[in-house]
């Protein structure tokens, strides 16, 4: 399951309508249910973080979108986010890195 793209205008976020951009603790708390269910739904080993960026940039940026992912991970362990942020994606994709 790919983690991401939920920064689009088209998923009924007001997000793009505020005077400001959200802040990462903002979108963490807005895609928390979204994101745990998958998690908690398929485990870490079979879901990964991932950008929908540019398209996503009509709310936030890349950095507030990256830090999102950190504080959507921060509660789970070293192997469990390493999954999420590198192995599953690794593993999906059938890369050959270090």
């Amino acid at each position: 399951v790919k983690l991401g793209g939920l920064a689009m205008c088209l998923l009924g976020y007001d997000f793009h309508l505020r005077p400001r951009p959200p802040s990462s603790e903002e979108l963490a708390a807005a895609w928390r249910p979204y994101v745990e269910t998958c998690i908690e739904a398929f485990g870490p080993n079979r879901c990964m973080f991932e950008s929908n960026f540019p398209p996503d940039k009509g709310q936030c940026s890349y950095q507030v979108i990256f830090n999102t992912f950190k504080r959507l991970a921060s509660q789970y362990s070293e192997v469990e986010k390493t999954a999420l942020f590198l192995n599953t994606a690794k593993d999906v994709y059938r890369l050959d890195i270090g």
